[in-house]
């Protein structure tokens, strides 16, 4: 019997975000696509999925997995992942004693964001610039747009 299946604060940070990319994959799988995933990881892509449509595409998901005990920033360095409407972030939300949440969110949404999203470029400074967006309880309703279902079709 599973007494600590959503103690989230017994996992470091190495098992939260192995966690994450596991509960993404498992989620596509179970909706329906085809999951591929890299042999290395050097592109910023946790893995692809196969759309089976009147068109079928290939898009490129990273995960991100962020605990909501606090707010969390996650970032995406922008000469990795350059805006595209075959690049996705799932974002997996972790609230202690409840079951994890997924959010799929193109990354379109950086071309011209708004909170919480946000695209940082560092001009002059020595940090690459980012896509990013802070996560916690307080503004989970701005993503509700962006929650995974079992039903979620991706747009064409």
């Amino acid at each position: 019997m599973l007494t600590n299946s959503c103690n989230w604060d017994g996992l470091d940070k190495l098992r939260v975000g192995r966690f994450g990319e596991y509960f993404a994959k498992m989620a596509f799988t179970r909706a329906g696509y085809d999951v591929y995933s890299p042999e290395v990881d050097d592109r910023a892509i946790d893995f692809v999925i196969r759309t089976c449509g009147a068109e079928m595409r290939y898009l490129e998901i990273q995960v991100k997995t962020v605990r909501l005990a606090r707010s969390s920033y996650v970032f995406m360095r922008k000469k990795h992942f350059p805006i595209s409407p075959d690049r996705y972030l799932a974002l997996v939300t972790l609230k202690q004693g409840e079951e994890p949440e997924l959010y799929l969110i193109p990354l379109t949404v950086w071309a011209d964001p708004a909170a919480p999203f946000v695209s940082r470029d560092y001009e002059g400074k020595k940090s690459d610039p980012e896509y990013g967006l802070t996560a916690s309880a307080k503004n989970l309703n701005q993503l509700g747009t962006y929650r995974f279902t079992e039903r979620f079709e991706l747009a064409d």
